[in-house]
């Protein structure tokens, strides 16, 4: 508990920080260190399947900071994946609904990466292929050399490779979220169904195909026009699109739902729920849903935020005081 401004977010950052090695607001390092500092550290004891976890990070303004996970140190990051996993609920989650779709691939990225290591790894190999390609198609100028042909032709191949898998694990996902998000949105609103899918047309005839038809526009334009980075995921109450005909009630609603439902996905198939971080979202609801959502949170360890007074239904273990930065 505490103010505004007063360091609430800051401290439930730094647990997820510990979990992903980045920011749930989605800034850079150089915005997690205090003004004037050259670092920052953040230090987290826990428990994990009966035995004492340890993550001590250090955050650099500039350049690569230090992991250690029991005194030893992360050679890679992908290498944390899996030791903390978190969920994270914010009144920013309202974007995943009425803005664009790259917070909404975000979502469903960041939901595979707590399924399994290898999705973030997949991830990252895709985004990896897509600058060199984006960088090759610019580098091109628009001009289909002998050269460029043959160099495309290679980076084709891998964003094929990266990209199908990407896409496959994405509406995989989507398939086991699409029950749970109708379940959960049906728990925090009063009325309405919800539905998620997957939009990516060049599923329809492989991305092999879809490259080659696009190749004379991408080459035009100088960038990459078909793959995983231009999905969506395709949100409806009631059967209307929830961007546009949802009322702010419902898109408040399924954004919990959304939350809720790659929390309960992710706890059925991992075998043990994520930490919950609750950052300051009972605020931005009315008192039917605030009640609604204490309802519906899962079993596990929960840390919320709040500026005012804690939400009916709400037992904490222990209430911290944020005064100025510092816990009084």
């Amino acid at each position: 508990m505490g103010d505004n401004g007063a360091g609430k977010t800051n401290l439930l950052e730094a647990i997820g920080y510990l979990a992903t090695l980045a920011s749930f607001r989605g800034v850079g390092n150089d915005a997690l260190v205090r003004s004037g500092a050259a670092q920052a550290v953040v230090r987290g004891e826990g428990e994990r399947q009966g035995r004492a976890l340890l993550i001590e990070a250090e955050i650099r303004a500039t350049g690569r900071g230090r992991v250690t996970v029991n005194r030893q140190p992360l050679r890679r990051a992908a290498d944390l994946a899996g030791t903390l996993r978190v969920s994270v609920f914010s009144p920013d989650d309202l974007d995943l609904v009425k803005g664009g779709p790259t917070g909404r691939r975000r979502y469903l990225d960041d939901a595979l990466a707590s399924l399994h290591p290898r999705n973030a790894a997949a991830r990252r190999d895709f985004e990896r292929v897509l600058r060199q390609r984006n960088a090759l198609l610019q580098q091109s100028g628009g001009r289909l050399t002998d050269d460029i042909a043959s160099t495309l032709e290679v980076w084709d191949a891998r964003l094929v490779e990266t990209g199908e898998a990407l896409g496959k694990a994405r509406a995989e996902l989507v398939a086991q979220l699409d029950p749970a998000v109708a379940k959960s949105y049906a728990q925090v609103s009063e009325t309405g169904v919800a539905t998620v899918s997957y939009e990516a047309p060049w599923r329809t005839q492989g991305l092999s195909q879809a490259l080659h038809v696009a190749r004379r526009d991408e080459l035009r334009r100088g960038v990459s026009l078909v793959g995983p980075h231009r999905d969506d995921l395709v949100l409806t109450v009631n059967r209307m699109p929830a961007r546009t005909h949802a009322s702010q009630g419902e898109q408040r609603s399924l954004a919990l739902a959304l939350r809720l439902a790659a929390h309960d996905v992710v706890t059925e198939q991992v075998g043990e729920p994520p930490l919950l971080l609750l950052d300051d979202v009972f605020s931005e609801l009315d008192p039917a849903r605030s009640a609604a959502l204490v309802a519906s949170l899962p079993a596990g360890q929960a840390v919320l935020t709040t500026a005012g007074h804690l939400p009916a239904g709400v037992a904490p273990e222990r209430t911290i005081q944020l005064t100025n930065g510092r816990i009084t």
